[in-house]
């Protein structure tokens, strides 16, 4: 995963040798750059020369073509094209939006690493970005994080929470713009009421409308979901008494599969509608207790993967394996289209967060295969061509349910970051999660550490300003 740069010699006899004219002072060799990967870019003065010539000459329309392209696909990109000369800013639009409501300007395919040292993102005030297409990876110094809970990603933008007032705000790590919301005191003690439910609460950034974002907000055993659009000075209650199971931000909107009635539907959940529900899910994979249901995105696409049990028999022994059945959801007809096979992608499933990756791009991911966990097993693949499981961390177990049976064994694989990507509850505390998915008592010392870090976070009786 680790970026390698080619090595060229800038010596003073050997850029004689190639007749190049020596710059007045050239930086002594081997002196270690200070700062982050990805430092806030600013323009830079250089002497106009009275005709342009070479790439600083390219005509608007095509760097508007060139521009439209990188923006297609990736937002740093479009960054580091506008840093390279002030002709090509004059003639582009900066990427610092200041209300983060141009989708094309977050960020696509880049997920957040996890050091696995029990350090926190806040309190390192720094997040490592791996870009799961291109294996690019970025660690960004964020100031902005201190202070904060990071409470939610959606599609790079960091959701912060304030440990000191509760309020809440929407950060670009790589434009380090800054959109505020209000706090969250006043529909804490109207609509949660439960300190131990803030310390888990999840949240997603929508789109509230073409020139403002809207964050929404749930948290674990209230079943409460709150909004507020930036701009707008209290937060409002949308749903309660839902059941959530999965939760997927996808084009701007909130979808989730509830509970209801006795059975599992797929709503929109933000903007709210008139007709919320937009699918039913079948109801023939036995008991429902034991299912489980996770909204992806993969490819442009709203997947549905149930989770269920299958009896087999092996000789006379009876068992049961695990299976998964694909739904591809057509929003627009509200059907749910069956699908056998997923390709060159596999997913990672989590009831906080589910991510589909290529695995062409990733070579150490199996392809048509879906991660996933359970209760004794962090780390499970899934062939979704032959239908068997297999467990992926066994040998690297750091406890036995008790006690610590070996040391952390690193390095850790790609498999490993991004199923702890998707467990938000372990990555926000720099825990990898196939190491920490259950803490045993013994570990007093890193419980402790926890319990201290969270009582940093409180929620006054009134809103501070």
């Amino acid at each position: 995963m680790e970026e390698r740069a080619e090595e060229i010699d800038l010596s003073k006899p050997r850029l004689r040798a190639m007749g190049k004219k020596l710059p007045p002072s050239t930086p002594t060799a081997g002196r270690r750059r200070k700062g982050p990967s990805l430092v806030p870019l600013s323009a830079c003065k250089r002497r106009r020369t009275p005709e342009a010539s070479g790439w600083a000459s390219l005509p608007t329309d095509v760097v508007h073509l060139v521009t439209s392209r990188l923006l297609a696909g990736d937002v740093v990109d479009y960054i580091v094209f506008r840093a390279v000369c002030s002709g090509w800013r004059s003639c582009t639009s900066d990427a610092r939006d200041p209300t983060l409501s141009r989708p094309d300007l977050w960020l696509r395919g880049w997920v957040a690493l996890c050091d696995g040292d029990g350090v926190r993102p806040d309190d390192a005030g720094e997040i490592g970005f791996f870009h799961t297409r291109t294996a690019r990876r970025l660690r960004v110094r964020l100031p902005e994080l201190r202070r904060h809970r990071i409470i939610g990603l959606t599609q790079g933008l960091i959701i912060l929470l304030n440990k000191r007032t509760a309020a809440v705000r929407v950060l670009h790590p790589f434009t380090r713009v800054v959109v505020d919301l209000p706090s969250l005191v006043p529909v804490f003690h109207d609509a949660v009421r439960n300190r131990n439910s803030v310390l888990d609460m999840n949240a997603a950034v929508c789109s509230a409308s073409a020139t403002s974002i809207a964050v929404v907000a749930w948290f674990p055993w209230t079943h409460v979901l709150i909004g507020a659009e930036a701009g707008r000075p209290t937060w409002e209650v949308l749903h309660r008494g839902l059941f959530l199971k999965s939760i997927l931000p996808f084009q701007g909107r909130l979808y989730a599969t509830v509970a209801m009635g006795g059975s599992r539907k797929i709503m929109q959940l933000y903007p709210r509608s008139p007709h919320p529900v937009l699918a039913r899910v079948p109801n023939d994979f036995g008991d429902q207790g034991l299912c489980g249901y996770f909204l992806v995105e993969s490819g442009g696409q709203v997947l549905l993967a149930v989770h269920h049990l299958t009896a087999q028999h092996c000789g006379a022994e009876p068992f049961q394996q695990h299976a998964y059945k694909l739904f591809a959801l057509d929003i627009d007809r509200g059907e749910l289209i069956p699908v056998n096979c997923l390709g060159g992608h596999a997913l990672f499933l989590s009831r906080d967060r589910s991510l589909s990756v290529s695995a062409r791009d990733l070579p150490s991911v199996n392809s048509n295969s879906i991660y996933f966990s359970l209760h004794r097993d962090p780390v499970v693949v899934h062939s979704v061509r032959t239908g068997f499981s297999e467990r992926l961390a066994v040998s690297c177990q750091i406890h036995d349910g008790k006690d610590r049976i070996r040391p952390s064994v690193r390095p850790f694989t790609i498999a490993d970051h991004l199923l702890t990507y998707c467990h938000p509850h372990e990555w926000t505390k720099g825990l990898m999660f196939h190491e920490y998915h259950s803490i045993p008592e013994s570990f007093e010392e890193l419980r402790k550490n926890i319990k201290a870090k969270d009582s940093k976070l409180r929620i006054p009786r009134v809103a501070v300003c």
